[in-house]
C-alpha cells in the first residue's frame, strides 16, 4: 500500500464514526468536499468530491456513494481527487487535496462514505 494512503488510513482512523465531513467554511466560492474510500481486494484510497462533481455523476438520484460506483461501472475510468491526512501550519490535522488519480473499474471495488471530523480542504 502506498505511504500517503496508509498514513492517511492510519491517521484518519481516529477520526471515524462521527458522520460525513461537512466543511469548514472557506468563503463563499468554495464547495465543500465529501469524502469517499475506494476499496479494492488490495487497496484502500481516499477520494473526494464536491456537489457539482457527485451531481454530475448522478448523485442527485441516488446516494453519492452508489453514483459514484455506477459512474465507475459504465464509464470504467473516472478521475478524482485523491486526499489524505496532513497538519496544517498551526499543528492542527487536516484533510488536504494530495493530486488527481484515475481509478480504474474492478468487480470487487467498494464505494463507502469516510467520515472525518478534520477539517477537509477543497480541491481546485
Amino acid at each position: 500500500m502506498n505511504t500517503a494512503i496508509r498514513a492517511a488510513l492510519l491517521t484518519g482512523a481516529m477520526a471515524l464514526g462521527m458522520g460525513a465531513a461537512p466543511l469548514a467554511a472557506f468563503g463563499e466560492t468554495q464547495m465543500s468536499v465529501s469524502l469517499f474510500k475506494v476499496v479494492t481486494a488490495k487497496d484502500e484510497v481516499i477520494i473526494g468530491l464536491n456537489a457539482r462533481e457527485i451531481k454530475a455523476l448522478g448523485g442527485a438520484e441516488k446516494p453519492a456513494a452508489g453514483a459514484i460506483a455506477s459512474a465507475l461501472a459504465s464509464k470504467k475510468e473516472l478521475t478524482v481527487w485523491q486526499y489524505a491526512v496532513r497538519k496544517a501550519d498551526n499543528g492542527d490535522l487536516q484533510v488536504a487535496p494530495v493530486h488527481p488519480i484515475g481509478l480504474l473499474a474492478h468487480d470487487s471495488l467498494r464505494v463507502e462514505p469516510y467520515p472525518s471530523k478534520l477539517t477537509v480542504l477543497p480541491h481546485d
